[in-house]
């Protein structure tokens, strides 16, 4: 695909977004930039303004928001960008590790060969990108990575719950992986996961899973 062209496909990709969506991006990357904080409140007021829309795709978008975990809504009072516990943060890695053993342990038999060159061409790419202390990619590659585990599962409840789960991590880990381990680390413990899969040991997977992310939560929740 050409420049011209692949930049046409994402500007009709972002086209296509309804308001409601962009606005959830624009909260997203608003948290990634550090433009929004934790206590910070989010007024719908301002962000309709900021963005040029109207307040209805705000709400909508807040509702999505709360329901992931990325907003919190006190009564009387307004939306407020929460201020996570070291439980919370643990509660909330712990979680999507067990969700994401559990469905890579079940699905592992499915990964053909050429999953698994897509998977350690990520991991490749998660080390290089950690190199250059890319932070916004580290996170981007790495999310690709572990869609890509989860992607032959066809447990909707299981997807949608590590969907919710996902953005939060993402801004977590972004915030403070260059904190937690290095980029040959970076590399390590995502080829171990790879690994675990390749030997098709159903015990093996699973605890290398969640023990990824527990690993990550407990060093996010002491810092």
């Amino acid at each position: 695909m050409s420049t011209f062209d692949k930049e046409s496909h994402e500007a009709m990709s972002i086209i296509k977004k309804t308001y409601k969506d962009q606005v959830v991006d624009y909260v997203y990357q608003l948290l990634l930039s550090g433009d929004l904080s934790p206590g910070d409140q989010l007024k719908e007021s301002l962000l309709a303004e900021q963005m040029g829309i109207s307040r209805a795709p705000i709400r909508e978008a807040m509702k999505e928001l709360i329901m992931n975990g990325l907003v919190d809504y006190r009564p009387q009072v307004g939306n407020f960008i929460p201020v996570l516990s070291p439980k919370q943060i643990i509660d909330s890695y712990t979680t999507r590790g067990v969700l994401e053993g559990f469905a890579v342990m079940e699905t592992c038999r499915q990964f053909s060969g050429e999953d698994f060159e897509k998977l350690d061409n990520l991991v490749d790419e998660m080390a290089r990108f950690a190199h250059m202390s890319n932070h916004k990619m580290v996170v981007q590659v790495g999310g690709e990575f572990h869609d890509l585990l989860i992607s032959k599962s066809n447990n909707g409840q299981l997807l949608e719950y590590t969907d919710r789960l996902s953005l939060k991590l993402h801004i977590l880990f972004y915030k403070h992986w260059g904190r937690l381990y290095s980029p040959e680390e970076i590399g390590a413990r995502h080829n171990k996961i790879v690994e675990s899969i390749k030997s098709q040991d159903l015990d093996r997977i699973e605890k290398t899973v969640r023990e990824h992310y527990i690993e990550t939560g407990t060093k996010i929740a002491t810092l």
